[in-house]
């Protein structure tokens, strides 16, 4: 004898297409005017802080760093879905969305300078420090979702992950347990399209990233990631059902810079393709509707782009103002100091250390 016994569909979901048309039959209950204009300006002042981010890199005034340019829909959109107890666990790239979770802006620019002290700043905003290591941050996601159910908080953990993530142990492995136990956790894929220098084409022979679900029993599901109001839609619709268990949600989107401040795309990546995606610009395509529905004009966004750029730069300055503690060497490593590192401590203070004699 031989049935079938698994049948499976990933759906695909756009509500707002690259000419700023809208699907009616599509738009979130509850969406209004009001909300659309913060979408976009949450997804410009991400822009803004990207723009200066990468300017001070090339400085020499900050460190390393991962630009998010043509990925704010994405991640504008699924913060936005999230309530005020939901947790967020980042990999490197989402500033996009600690900021519209409120995260202090000298603080971020403090962290990219290279002071882990900017990462003290998460615990105000239920969000995980930056994880760089790729993959590493999912199992830490299904631990915090884990603790939510076990606690009854009622609250939701939001991850992301790059293309490049799903196809570490650490993703299925995070997945087949979250699951298993039927954790609140909405995973977001980040398929930008290059992990590095690796095509996506290269990276899974799978159809679609979202269909990885499968395997977890999970829900699984794809959406157009330079849409904010899809990538709103699915998150919020996967939050309201996270009691219920976990769901898979693939961005299909496009990093349109480098990979970090260390790449170089050109050598990788024809410009053809880049100039392609630049008509599916998240931010162009959400202007676009707001201009048709009279919601925006050039007076509002030169109001607008003062107002980020005086943010930005008060910010800036604030940060220049920070003074390392290297004390904080030994004191954010655990939840409590072990009695060793204690020890350590006292040394290093007894012996001039801070003062740089020894």
């Amino acid at each position: 004898m031989i049935k079938d016994v698994f049948q499976g569909t990933i759906k695909y979901m756009q509500i707002l297409d690259e000419n700023g048309s809208i699907d009616k039959s599509l738009l979130p209950g509850g969406l209004t005017d009001e909300k659309i204009v913060e979408m976009y300006k949450q997804m410009s002042f991400a822009r803004a802080v990207d723009a200066k981010a990468l300017s001070l890199q090339r400085q020499g005034r900050l460190a390393t760093y991962a630009p998010l340019l043509g990925q704010e829909a994405e991640q504008v959109g699924s913060a936005m879905a999230l309530r005020s107890n939901d947790v967020i666990v980042p990999n490197f790239r989402q500033h996009g969305a600690l900021l519209v979770r409120g995260l202090q802006l000298d603080k971020f620019f403090v962290y990219w300078k290279g002071y882990e002290d900017g990462a003290a700043a998460m615990k105000g905003i239920n969000a995980l420090p930056v994880i760089v290591p790729v993959g590493t941050q999912m199992p830490h996601a299904a631990g915090v979702a884990f603790a939510q159910k076990y606690k009854g908080t009622g609250a939701a953990v939001l991850a992301y992950v790059g293309d490049g993530g799903t196809s570490e142990g650490e993703f299925y492995e995070a997945l087949n347990f979250a699951g298993v136990m039927k954790l609140p956790l909405v995973t977001i894929i980040e398929n930008n399209q290059w992990a590095i220098s690796m095509p996506r084409e290269k990276q899974s022979a799978a159809t679609t990233l979202a269909q990885k679900a499968f395997a977890a029993g999970i829900a699984g599901m794809q959406v157009d990631g330079n849409d904010v109001i899809a990538v709103y839609r699915a998150t919020s619709e996967a939050i309201a059902n996270a009691k219920n268990g976990p769901t898979l949600i693939e961005a299909v989107t496009y990093r349109m810079g480098m990979h970090t401040t260390s790449d170089d795309p050109t050598k990788y990546r024809p410009d053809s393709e880049v100039e392609e995606w630049k008509s599916r610009d998240p931010i162009a395509r959400m202007r676009r509707y707001m201009d048709m529905k009279g919601l925006w004009d050039e007076g509002k966004e030169n109001a607008m782009i003062e107002e980020h750029s005086k943010m930005i730069d008060d910010a800036v300055e604030k940060a220049g103002q920070f003074r390392p503690d290297p004390k904080t060497m030994f004191e954010t490593i655990y939840s409590f100091m072990p009695g060793v590192l204690k020890e350590e401590e006292d040394d290093a203070i007894s012996n001039g250390f801070w003062l740089g004699s020894v």
